[in-house]
């Protein structure tokens, strides 16, 4: 199981075909998961929390989220969803391609607008809260494309393309009243982005700190340092955390034993998965698959 697995089993509402490359999702944490560990991929995301509150953080800048708010991921960005203690979040996840917006190479719009907003040469706007001044018009435009997407008629490509260049259109006009935004340094976040590649695909099999200061070509102590500093965990801690939360979704989602789900999952000591499965979920494996 990856992460795009991981995220995408729960109720799944799809608007496109290969041809008109939009999707969205309805998501609830922690009804489908508590949690989207750190990841990113190539579509634009646009994550509409509808009720509840929940945090999201991009590119380690995490902030919490209730509903009304809209969170822009672009393309490439690592970012995370996760519960906020005692709270239940329902949210709208909408993932298209950036191609969407981009008509060729002499396209003006794309070069002047678009690609230097996908590109991160200006700092956009990601956390578009009702406190913004665009937001009624940011909330508008993605209120009509799913108003175009439920009915489906005839031509609503058309009209979704159009309401996103006018979401883009509103982002961009604000550009100019912000202040810079600073960013994690890109050389940090192309090694962050390595390693939890790395756990994604290789989660299930053995990992130490010696083959991921290999991995990154730092020293084992550098390498520690270099994760706890930008991560706020030890690399360990994460590494489990991924594999429970991988765990808690086969648990949830097959009927395998638990002995096979901790095999799978990288826990090569059942007592020891149990234990740690206990503490972060508060339920042992099996009573966890009963409670979802």
């Amino acid at each position: 199981m990856n992460i795009k697995e991981y995220q995408n089993y729960h109720e799944t509402k799809s608007h496109t075909s290969s041809e008109f490359p939009y999707n969205t999702y309805l998501c609830s944490i922690p009804l489908d998961f508590t949690q989207v560990p750190f990841h990113w991929h190539e579509e634009l995301e646009l994550i509409v929390i509808k009720k509840g509150q929940g945090y999201v953080s991009a590119d380690l800048h995490s902030e919490t989220v209730t509903a009304g708010d809209i969170v822009l991921i672009l393309p490439g960005q690592l970012h995370s969803i996760d519960q906020k203690a005692g709270c239940e979040m329902e949210y709208e996840n909408i993932l298209f391609m950036p191609g969407m917006l981009i008509s060729g190479e002499n396209d003006l719009c794309a070069n002047r607008f678009i690609l230097p907003l996908l590109n991160e040469e200006q700092s956009p706007l990601t956390f578009i809260t009702p406190a913004c001044q665009i937001y009624p018009q940011i909330a508008g435009c993605i209120r009509h494309i799913d108003e175009l997407c439920e009915v489906q008629s005839e031509g609503y490509q058309l009209a979704v393309k159009a309401e996103l260049f006018r979401f883009f259109f509103f982002l961009i006009s604000a550009q100019k009243n912000r202040d810079p935004v600073p960013k994690i340094k890109t050389k940090s976040l192309k090694k962050l982005k390595t390693i939890l590649k790395y756990v994604e695909d290789h989660y299930a099999d053995s990992i130490t700190i010696d083959d991921m200061a290999a991995l990154t070509y730092y020293s084992k102590s550098h390498f520690m340092k270099f994760f706890k500093t930008h991560m706020g965990t030890g690399f360990i801690e994460y590494l489990n955390d991924y594999r429970l939360t991988m765990a808690a979704r086969l648990l949830a989602s097959t009927g395998a034993s638990v002995l096979e789900i901790a095999a799978r999952t990288g826990f090569d000591n059942l007592s020891y998965f149990n234990r740690l499965f206990k503490r972060k979920y508060h339920l042992t494996p099996m009573q966890y698959r009963k409670s979802v």
